[in-house]
């Protein structure tokens, strides 16, 4: 990955936070394969830094840093009090007419980093809404109420919408060929998926800063989920 300038990403700032559009294939914490994280770009930016929750390697997005230890307190309460507004979208395999629909279970954690539903596990919650449907796929609204691991995921899984790309949980990779009727490919290539990731976009945030007032964020498509939108309204 080239080197990041840490400046383009922040898409908010004051003096206790920063809110970065985190883009696809970035770590957030320190990654043993990569040269790069947000966390280390963070701190050579503001030497305090911490980060206030996670987003999966491939998820792109809202992503909150505090910039002193008040700060973290501050919204760590939030999280720990559900009381952070967190919104994603996600383009799903089927069409699917949701609205504010609750999935409402447990999620355990195996040893090999997979999240299964499980009525032993940890409580989680996701509420659902349709934004737009297309020919066989939807652009679901995700609203996870609490903030378990792959939890947007394996709810979506769970209600056999799985996430195009999340090969992991169900979810096949979307091609061109797939959407477009005519589509011609070149001799002796082959095909790609129009996005070679996780469909899965934190699209914003809110919660209240130090002093009480409310901070809310989106963040843009990256491109190459810009573009799987941009595809299906041609072919719908």
């Amino acid at each position: 990955m080239k080197k990041i300038d840490f400046k383009s990403l922040i898409l908010f700032e004051n003096n206790d936070y920063i809110v970065v559009n985190k883009p696809p294939y970035l770590s957030t914490l320190k990654d043993r394969h990569e040269a790069q994280n947000i966390l280390d770009l963070a701190r050579l930016y503001t030497t305090d830094a911490q980060m206030c929750h996670r987003l999966d390697k491939e998820t792109s997005g809202c992503l909150v840093i505090a910039k002193n230890p008040e700060a973290y307190r501050n919204i760590a309460m939030q999280f720990e009090s559900r009381k952070v507004d967190k919104v994603y979208h996600a383009v799903v395999d089927g069409i699917h007419e949701y609205e504010n629909f609750l999935v409402d279970r447990s999620l355990a954690v195996t040893n090999k980093g997979v999240a299964k539903v499980n009525k032993e596990g940890k409580s989680a919650q996701t509420y659902f809404s349709s934004l737009k449907t297309y020919y066989s796929h939807t652009l679901l609204e995700c609203k996870p109420i609490s903030g378990r691991m792959h939890q947007i995921r394996i709810h979506l899984s769970y209600l056999k919408s799985p996430i195009c790309g999340d090969e992991l949980y169900g979810g096949k990779p979307l091609y061109l060929s797939a959407l477009k009727r005519r589509f011609n490919l070149k001799m002796g290539t082959d095909e790609l998926p129009i996005m070679q990731r996780v469909s899965l976009h934190a699209y914003s945030i809110a919660f209240l800063g130090n002093q009480g007032e409310k901070i809310e964020v989106t963040s843009p498509y990256p491109k190459d989920f810009e573009v799987l939108i941009k595809q299906l309204e041609k072919n719908r």
